[in-house]
């Protein structure tokens, strides 16, 4: 799946290949825009045959539930396919910007499989 994921990112955002691992930022480190993660949506819709749901995918409102909700399993209903660690990990890095990771997309994609 990160070989596939790794394909897919090299073409669409113009970067090398090493540059991208499961624990490279999208947005950070890639510098991924809004039109980029459209564009991302639609290609894996097509190449997975899935129908991708892009607030969960792309963590568009964690924030908003982090902050709403009073434990990390209540958020972990929301985003099934991110485990308890992982958004711990989240909620330590919100002030440090985007938290969208490689490994967030292989997680929904994998879930969703």
């Amino acid at each position: 799946m990160l070989n596939k994921i790794q394909e897919i990112l090299e073409d669409l955002l113009d970067v090398e290949l090493n540059e991208i691992q499961p624990e490279t930022y999208l947005i950070r480190d890639l510098e991924a825009e809004s039109i980029d993660l459209l564009e991302l949506a639609i290609i894996l819709n097509s190449n997975f045959s899935i129908k991708v749901n892009e607030d969960l995918i792309f963590l568009k409102r964690i924030r908003e539930h982090i902050s709403a909700l009073d434990s990390t399993s209540e958020v972990q209903k929301i985003y099934q396919h991110l485990s308890c660690e992982r958004i711990e990990e989240i909620k330590s890095e919100l002030n440090n910007g985007p938290t969208l990771k490689v490994k967030d997309i292989i997680s929904y994609l994998e879930w969703i499989g």
